[in-house]
């Protein structure tokens, strides 16, 4: 167990330390806006491009995340629909056991303000 803690410690260290050492490069990113001042014409559309680059970087957390959920979600729908098809009384017997456990709460602390 000992052994597996440092272990653990010893490879963040390593990860950190590559991190600080490789810290200068997102210095560069200033740069962009320079460059985007001096360019000429003759170069293209450098602002347009810039421009999207940035938005598909910014839309990427929420695609990702958004996949995920709708995953999820779709794993469970399919998960109840075979459940209900396996037991058709099964969602009859989900409402009368919250119909019963509501009925039989005792009131609490919270419940009595």
């Amino acid at each position: 167990m000992y052994a597996r803690n440092v272990a653990r410690w010893l490879m963040l260290a390593a990860v950190l330390a590559v991190v600080m050492m490789t810290a200068n490069d997102a210095l560069a990113c200033p740069m962009c806006k320079a460059a985007l001042g001096s360019h000429g014409r003759d170069h293209g559309d450098l602002v347009g491009g810039f421009f999207w680059s940035i938005l598909f970087m910014l839309s990427m957390p929420f695609l990702i995340f958004g996949s995920l959920s709708t995953y999820m979600y779709l794993l469970v729908r399919r998960a109840r629909r075979e459940a209900a098809q396996r037991n058709p009384n099964l969602d009859k017997l989900a409402r009368e056991n919250a119909a019963n456990s509501s009925a039989t709460e005792q009131p609490t602390a919270m419940s009595a303000r």
